[in-house]
């Protein structure tokens, strides 16, 4: 019996915007994560607009593997909700990699804004706002 590599790959999947200031607070999102989870590795990539797209950088950590290796990524998209990117384009995406990569193990969470503890963080820093200056 063999064994496998397996590099674990959490990708942070958002928009993307012409500006390029958009992507700051994303960035940080990134890297307080990947504080958080040192025995992975912590991505963020876009859907448009912004580099790198989800298909540049599953190329880019695939071409990092060692030969017989497996990447065991999860995409979370960042998303308020589910709109027509994480229900329609996200899925497409998806697809396409794995069927051009059998090396590639993907798994999709729920977008950030659907989670209950993730909207009761917002909801907190809504409620403090008023008392905010």
């Amino acid at each position: 019996m063999t064994n496998t590599t397996i590099r674990q790959a959490l990708i942070l999947f958002a928009h993307g915007a012409r500006a390029a200031s958009w992507a700051a607070p994303f960035e940080r999102l990134r890297e307080l994560t990947q504080a958080r989870m040192p025995d992975a590795t912590v991505h963020l990539a876009f859907l448009e607009l912004m580099s790198p797209r989800l298909p540049e950088l599953v190329q880019l950590l695939l071409a990092d593997l060692p030969e017989g290796a497996v990447l065991d990524a999860t995409v979370v998209p960042v998303f308020l909700g589910q709109g027509g990117h994480v229900l329609r384009d996200l899925p497409l995406l998806l697809d396409e990699l794995r069927q051009a990569h059998p090396q590639l193990r993907l798994k999709v969470v729920e977008a950030v804004g659907e989670n209950p503890s993730v909207l009761a963080a917002i909801a907190d820093y809504c409620v403090a706002a008023p008392g905010q200056s």
